[in-house]
């Protein structure tokens, strides 16, 4: 009975408001935006798979390649080079689909947009999101450092760095912060928002432009920046792969930490602040 009491009693969780508008319609604009982009990437990167450094692509040596070989046995067999390095990614990269109807496919069909082999609606579908994507990006840039936002939420203070190995280890044990320390972004937080807004999406979008002509003879530097539309390119491609890695966590983290709260949080702005947890004496009054 009085472990009932004390659960009736508990007071109610402190509810912050936690975003903006502003944050939470480019958020989910964003995401959107995102998700278009690298499901109709990977169909344009589809068209040739393979990548380079430099500015001329140098078919017999490139970077990274995603293709088919025919086995000894006649079956085709996917297979990823990196390098020097071989790799049989059969059923994942390079062959996909039934086994009794095998395809030379970079990535498998359900992973492109908007389908199989249509790589002009696919380049349209990249496109409209890159230019969609791009400007928001700036915009937010701005309003977070316009509003003060970037100084209060993002940039780490001096006190946190010693307790950078501790966050690190507390996230990994899926211990994530409580009461009050919920309140603001840990450094870890701060880290993976930082980089990703101002270093990886930016490029993203910079070495996008890099692979337009219309945009290198508007800005002739972009090419000199990157030291080619090849290096671009493959610049362009592992950026890719960091917001889809940081996506992919990211959506781990929302579901594991209470997705309920923290999708309240971005779409009504309003986030309650998961109470301590009992100690032990309190736990036994």
């Amino acid at each position: 009975m009085q472990r009932l009491d004390a659960t009736r009693n508990a007071p109610r969780p402190t509810v912050i408001k936690r975003h903006s508008a502003f944050t939470r319609l480019w958020h989910w604009i964003n995401a959107i935006c995102l998700a278009i982009l690298l499901l109709s990437g990977l169909q344009i990167f589809n068209a040739h798979p393979a990548l380079y450094w430099g500015k001329d692509s140098t078919f017999d040596a490139p970077a990274l390649s995603i293709g088919a070989e025919r086995a000894d046995d006649g079956s085709l067999r996917g297979i990823t080079r990196i390098g020097d390095l071989r790799f049989d990614t059969t059923g994942v990269l390079g062959v996909s689909g039934p086994r009794a109807d095998r395809e030379r496919r970079a990535f498998p069909a359900w992973a492109t947009l908007p389908g199989p082999r249509w790589l002009a609606m696919g380049r349209q579908w990249h496109f409209l999101a890159g230019w969609i994507f791009a400007p928001l990006l700036a915009a937010y840039l701005v309003y977070l450092v316009a509003s003060g936002q970037l100084r209060r939420r993002l940039l780490p203070r001096r006190d946190e760095w010693p307790r950078l190995g501790h966050v690190v280890v507390e996230h990994l044990r899926l211990r994530f912060p409580r009461g009050e320390e919920a309140r603001h972004y840990n450094l870890l937080q701060k880290l993976a928002y930082l980089v990703v807004l101002f270093v990886v999406a930016p490029l993203v979008v910079l070495t996008g432009l890099t692979m337009s002509p219309t945009m290198d003879a508007a800005w002739p530097w972009l090419l000199d920046l990157f030291g080619g539309r090849q290096s671009a390119r493959t610049l362009h491609f592992l950026a890719a792969a960091a917001l889809l890695a940081f996506f992919v966590v990211h959506l781990l983290l929302v579901l594991i930490s209470g997705v309920g709260n923290n999708l309240r949080s971005m779409i009504t702005g309003r986030y309650a602040l998961p109470p301590e947890k009992e100690t032990r004496d309190d736990a036994s009054q």
